[in-house]
């Protein structure tokens, strides 16, 4: 475990969201200050806050975040902008191509971020529609983290984990975005995570259904100190794969499994965002994040893997023997990236999952 002090944040989002709205597209200088302010609509607690800092002294700015809980919320806060009011955008390998389609993401070349080099190709390449558009931040797995205390025995594959013990009633969490709640369902039916096959999608759905009276809630597990999971209120969350090393801050009997069926990779991607009038501003601070040494501080604040390969050198031997951060060759290999799904079948996915939610 690398501990880096308290990273918990409460991210305020309905008051930050507010306050974005209002300071949407007004220059820094007319309210009154020198400093340019840039908005980076992102995930809660996947920032090491000395690193901002750190850019804001160098470039004479101020940084605002923006929060959302998954990728269907933050689709949802683009939407209802139209795309306008941030400037740098956290997006998944999956999402890029759609948001270019909504003229919501400007175009990257080689030249606006000069440290995109540092990148692995692996990585770079895993999503081609992100090329033009999109530099990757980090990589990790969505799995299951529970409590080794409350559980002794330990969850190894989805297939346990959907068809839990009586002692988990009412005890589990499960995310609420559909393509990762279905995708985990499909995988512990021994089904691709991607298939368009109307039937294998329908027994996802029973197994879901049959799961859900052990379900607290569909959200995604806070992780400050006052986590469902560190209060014993949770015993099982579905959850990515650094989140659970941060959440064993607070308590160390939180751990990770990637189950044995394998599981969803993800990439997480900065983007600029098409409306934004700080564009160059925007680019620095995708093209800082890569610098060598910041992305790898970075990475060790959050618990993820960096695609970024001369950010290596700075990281410590352990990180890398993590199998949490890094899992084996052979567990990726059972596990796959999102792809779009043909329309019908995103269709069709989209109301199952309403149902369950329902």
């Amino acid at each position: 475990m690398y501990t880096n002090g308290s990273k918990s944040r409460l991210a305020l989002f309905g008051a930050v969201l507010f306050a974005v709205a209002l300071l949407a597209g007004v220059p820094a200088n007319s309210l009154g200050s020198a400093k340019q302010e840039l908005v980076f609509l992102t995930w809660s607690e996947y920032m090491d806050p000395e690193v901002i800092t750190e850019f804001e002294e160098k470039f004479n700015a101020t940084v605002k975040f923006v929060y959302f809980e998954s990728d269907d919320i933050r689709t949802e806060i683009l939407a209802d902008h139209d795309g306008a009011g941030f400037d740098v955008i956290c997006v998944s390998g999956l999402t890029v191509a759609q948001y270019v389609r909504q003229n919501w993401l400007a175009a990257i070349s080689e030249s606006d971020i000069p440290n995109a080099e540092h990148i692995y190709p692996r990585w770079a390449s895993a999503f081609p529609d992100t090329k033009e558009y999109a530099v990757p931040f980090f990589w990790g797995t969505t799995g299951i983290g529970y409590r080794a205390d409350l559980i002794p025995e330990g969850i190894k594959s989805w297939k346990e984990f959907f068809s839990p013990p009586e002692s988990l009633r009412g005890k589990i969490v499960m995310m609420d975005y559909s393509r990762d709640i279905m995708g985990a369902a499909l995988k512990a039916l021994g089904f691709s995570l991607n298939t368009s096959d109307e039937k294998e999608l329908a027994e996802a759905e029973q197994l879901l259904q049959q799961q859900k009276p052990y379900v607290q809630s569909y959200s995604y597990v806070n992780l400050s100190e006052e986590s469902v999971l560190v209060s014993g209120e949770v015993w099982a969350s579905m959850m990515y794969s650094g989140d659970a090393l941060m959440l064993q801050e607070h308590d160390e009997n939180i751990v990770y499994v990637l189950p044995e069926e394998g599981g969803n990779i993800w990439i997480d991607y900065l983007t600029v965002a098409q409306a934004s009038k700080r564009k160059e501003l925007a680019m620095q601070f995708i093209n800082f994040l890569n610098e060598p040494e910041i992305a790898a501080r970075v990475a060790e604040f959050v618990y993820y893997a960096t695609p970024n390969k001369a950010a290596e050198q700075y990281l410590p031997k352990e990180y890398f023997e993590d199998p949490v951060i890094y899992p084996s060759e052979e567990q990726l290999s059972r596990s796959e990236f999102h792809r779009p799904l043909a329309p019908r079948a995103q269709r069709y996915t989209n109301e199952l999952v309403a149902r369950l939610l329902n």
